[in-house]
């Protein structure tokens, strides 16, 4: 299942802003870039999987489906007010879903985008 449309970053606009505007929070395998936005009420995300991290669709598919699955499970801890594009690094090919939890988690608390009290 995808994330909620009110949950997605779509249009390129907002991707192009927070490329250029958006703070950088670099981890092993993910790169996360965070550009508060005031209109909203939600965090919006994006994910980016290039095809330097695996020539293979299937790959990079199952990728972000690990990837969105964790973002619903965090969704709760999460504070809204964000756009968040998390690029996928090269080395997170061999990636479990485990180190991608927990490096999201530790992304997402340096970020300042988790509430407090996780």
């Amino acid at each position: 299942m995808g994330l909620p449309k009110p949950l997605r970053l779509k249009h390129w606009q907002d991707f192009q802003a927070t490329y250029q505007q958006g703070k950088r929070y670099r981890g092993m395998y993910l790169l996360l870039r965070v550009l508060p936005d005031p209109r909203l009420n939600q965090s919006r995300f994006g994910i980016a999987v290039s095809q330097k991290v695996s020539k293979k669709a299937v790959v990079r598919n199952r990728i972000k489906r690990q990837l969105r699955a964790i973002l619903l499970s965090q969704r709760p801890n999460l504070a809204g007010g964000f756009n968040v594009i998390v690029v996928v690094l090269p080395s997170a090919v061999l990636c479990k879903y485990e180190h991608f939890l927990r490096e999201l988690e530790q992304l997402f608390k340096q970020a300042g985008i988790m509430n407090h009290g996780h």
